[in-house]
């Protein structure tokens, strides 16, 4: 199972125990007594469970007393509260955070209404009462609606002030604060001035509502003329509120039966024969995100369909799932659960989708899992739901768990999945929500080096640096959420089986006060950038590459030399804290030469990345941009290397000594390709390679596959000759015939910087040959540059009918008076030398 929950409280485990000391301590008192305390969990129910952890509950003796009783979540101790020495239905009720005030709201049972016959009675009661010691008893309401009640808890758990601030949410559809100031006389706190409460009216006219306990706000939708709305309050510590939110719903809900959220925790009220109504849910979490859930009651069994409004994003998605056939007694409620950084759509033993509320933009990212992969350890779902963030409580049982992905079971699934859907929602989940470590890397990498080939419609190796390097980043630097690409994707074709999904554009959000802090300033963030970004602000690998290629093609000149040198100083930054991979003992033989190029693409995506985070991070300062650019190379560096770290040892490639007379192994062969795989998506994207990569892959190649096999892979751009290798390579071979041709074939195909240093350690006709051909060349580059009217080829081919000889010649001669040749001492020649040569080849070409 990938979500993991552990029991926070669980009633036969933390209360039982208590009841039933404290029931044997009462019988040992009074002998032959009756049991008022009782030991019955049956009677027991959770009634609230307040931002602090406690948690309020019920239960009966054996005269249908109702007590009630508190749970300490930091202590573990309980604490009797209060008797009511009569049965009674309490539907609500809390505790202030200084343990001195209960607020609580209970309807009278059939047996009190039958003694009450012929009184007048309200249907519910609300109380107030001093329980510090027990004191005073204050109705506060006495009607025939139902009402909840909620202390207010500073955020803090410092007290702010003196006052305790109460909610009273009433069925007809009003919410009031009452502020009630206590005064300590002894050892007793009182109500001061009971008689007269200060009250406020908070909002009229709700048709829903949900109270968000651990972040102290009030959601609530309200029925306008054009269309319903879903307002947000938020309440501060200092007695204060403000209403924030104002979002346009594209849904109607006239016909809803009011229905409160989170605070419902009686399981017995679930038993009250009335019809579903329409299942409503607001979920938020720390990066800003606000997602409104809703879903009808299910009347067809073939099919479940449910929405969810990205109200962060400005879109919301249906989701329509077909169902096997089965029992409409079999039919259950969904539920919709809060996993932080997850909602959770769940039908018990059908399908369990997690939605992806940072990222909800493809399907891809979030799971949709049936079978046994879709369990939640036997919940009963028509009494589960998330009282605060990653918490679930099952009502029929009493027990709160938290609840968290579970890692080792995510692995699992990674290892097991055969759909490249369910590999992406994996690898997202472990990268950027259950957090990127080093071993965890290294688990995905082994994964990777088995399963790279079996991956269609994305590539994983991309995937891991990118979402590695996002949660990184994010984490150790502010406002990069926008900033930083988190996956390699632009969009996803691919269906997912089991689900279909219709995208709608909706309205966003109002936020009525400006300058807010925590959730409301990161909302205000995701809306700013929804409204004005265009387009996205994610870092482009698109533009890397086109300024790379624009470097390689540049002329040289005195600004872009100087460009050039600054960017090999970013290079210098990066790999100076990638020191380690030299100093350290380490088997894959990386860092063993130097890339030219490659090193000039690592200071290039440090400059990009400077330029790209400087323009809207100007206030953090430009010393911290280039930190933040210099780290991000340096990561990506360092993950590359890790990769080839656990590939070497994973196929035991530690104690082999390359050399071109070796013959290659089959254990070789795998690493070729996966390194293979690596150049791919580096490529792909544009990214830099450590130093040596390319001379490593090289080596590998040329000991497993035949010459004009690795020929191919060097035309084809899968191998990179470089200068260390093919310096390694002339020292190594000899001037046989066979090892000629093979050097000439690589000659042939260097860049000419490094053609020029190896045909000097070259002494070989050939050798000379390509220098006297490179002498030329460069010669009458020289001259089309200076603008002269002279045809000018590459090389000599069959091609072409006739040589001018003599002229060639002359203007070699001319050229090297001109003080041409002096450029030129470098490559040990003249012009004679070059004359002989010109005159060998026209011979040759005219069969004379």
């Amino acid at each position: 199972m990938l979500c993991q929950l552990s029991a926070r409280f669980d009633p036969r485990r933390d209360v039982a125990p208590w009841l039933s000391e404290r029931a044997a301590a009462e019988r040992r008192g009074r002998a032959g007594s009756a049991d008022t305390w009782g030991n019955n969990l049956e009677t027991l129910y959770i009634i609230n469970v307040e931002r602090n952890g406690n948690v309020l509950y019920t239960w009966k003796g054996a005269q249908e007393y109702t007590n009630i009783g508190l749970y300490d979540h930091n202590s573990k101790k309980n604490q009797h509260l209060y008797t009511f020495e009569k049965d009674l239905r309490v539907i609500s009720c809390s505790i202030n955070h200084e343990k001195t005030l209960l607020a609580i709201s209970f309807l009278q049972t059939a047996q009190e209404e039958k003694k009450l016959l012929f009184q007048p009675v309200s249907k519910c009661l609300t109380l107030l009462i001093e329980i510090h010691p027990l004191n005073n008893v204050k109705v506060l309401k006495a009607v025939d609606s139902y009402v909840r009640v909620q202390f207010l808890y500073p955020v803090t758990e410092k007290k702010l002030f003196p006052d305790s601030c109460l909610l009273l949410i009433s069925e007809d559809k009003y919410v009031e604060k009452l502020d009630i100031r206590t005064v300590k006389e002894g050892d007793r706190v009182m109500i001061e001035n009971s008689s007269r409460l200060s009250k406020e009216r908070i909002a009229d006219d709700f048709i829903w509502y949900q109270w968000d306990m651990l972040e102290q706000r009030l959601f609530y939708i309200v029925t306008k003329e054009e269309r319903d709305t879903l307002n947000g309050i938020q309440f501060y510590p200092n007695k204060d509120f403000k209403l924030i939110l104002e979002a346009p719903l594209e849904i109607s809900l006239t016909d809803i039966r009011l229905k409160s959220v989170n605070l419902d925790y009686s399981y017995y009220q679930d038993q009250e024969p009335i019809p579903k109504p329409l299942d409503v849910r607001v979920f938020t979490s720390d990066v800003g995100s606000l997602c409104l859930c809703y879903s009808l009651a299910t009347l067809n069994s073939k099919e479940v369909t449910y929405s969810v409004c990205f109200l962060h994003k400005g879109y919301s998605k249906t989701y329509t799932t077909t169902l096997e056939k089965m029992d409409s007694l079999e039919i259950k409620e969904l539920a919709f659960l809060d996993l932080d950084s997850y909602v959770a759509a769940y039908l018990p033993g059908r399908f369990l989708h997690l939605l992806n509320t940072q990222h909800p933009d493809l399907i891809c990212h979030s799971f949709f899992l049936t079978g046994e992969d879709a369990e939640i350890n036997q919940l009963n779902t028509s009494t589960v739901f998330s009282p605060v963030k990653s918490s679930i409580l099952d009502r029929s049982t009493g027990r709160i768990f938290t609840v968290a992905m579970n890692q080792k079971a995510l692995l699992q699934f990674l290892w097991n999945s055969k759909l490249d859907n369910d590999k992406l929602a994996a690898l997202h989940c472990l990268l950027l929500h259950v957090g990127s470590t080093v071993d965890l890397e290294n688990q995905i990498i082994q994964w990777i080096s088995d399963n790279v080939s079996t991956c269609f419609a994305f590539d994983p190796i991309q995937e891991l640096i990118i979402a590695s390097l996002y949660w990184k980043m994010c984490l150790e630097s502010i406002n990069l959420e926008k900033l930083l690409p988190y996956t390699s994707l632009l969009n996803w074709k691919e269906d997912v089986p089991g689900i279909l999904c219709k995208t709608h554009i909706i309205s966003l959000p109002f936020l009525k006060v400006q300058n807010c802090k925590g959730f409301w300033e990161k909302l205000n963030l995701n809306l700013e950038y929804v409204k004005y970004v265009e387009p996205p602000l994610h870092f482009s690998h698109q533009v890397l590459r086109r300024e790379w290629n624009k470097l390689l093609s540049d002329q040289k000149t005195a600004a872009r030399t100087t460009y050039i040198k600054s960017i090999f100083e970013n290079t210098k930054k990066v790999l100076s804290s990638l020191n380690t991979w030299e100093t350290e003992e380490r088997i894959a033989p990386l860092f063993q030469d130097e890339d030219y190029q490659q090193r000039l693409l690592t200071g290039l995506m440090v400059a990009q990345l400077k330029d790209h985070l400087l323009r809207p991070l100007q206030y953090v300062g430009k010393k911290k941009i280039d930190q933040i650019a210099v780290d991000y190379v340096s990561k990506l560096l360092d993950l590359i290397c890790r990769m080839m770290e656990n590939i070497w040892r994973k196929y035991s490639l530690s104690s082999l000594s390359f050399s071109f007379r070796q013959q290659g192994k089959a254990n070789e062969i795998i690493v070729f390709h996966i390194m293979c795989q690596i150049l791919q998506a580096t490529s792909g994207m544009c990214l830099p390679l450590p130093p040596g990569f390319h001379t490593l892959h090289l080596e590998i190649g040329m000991r497993c596959f035949p010459l004009h096999t690795v020929l191919q892979y060097v035309d084809h751009g899968v191998l990179h000759l470089t200068e260390k290798y093919v310096m390694n390579l002339w020292k190594e071979l000899d001037n046989t015939e066979k090892n000629v041709k093979l050097k000439l074939s690589i000659l042939t195909r260097l860049p000419q910087a490094i053609g020029c240093k190896i045909c000097q350690l070259w002494n070989h006709s050939l050798s000379s040959n390509a220098i006297a051909r490179n002498y030329v060349k460069l010669l009458f580059e020289k001259l089309r540059n200076k603008q002269c009217n002279i045809l000018f080829t590459d090389r000599i081919s069959a091609q072409i009918e006739f040589l001018p000889l003599n002229y060639l010649v002359a203007i070699i001669v001319e050229m090297e008076h001109q003080g041409w040749a002096a450029s030129m001492e470098q490559t040990n020649m003249n012009a004679r030398l070059v004359e002989e040569l010109a005159l060998k080849h026209t011979t040759m070409l005219l069969g004379l």
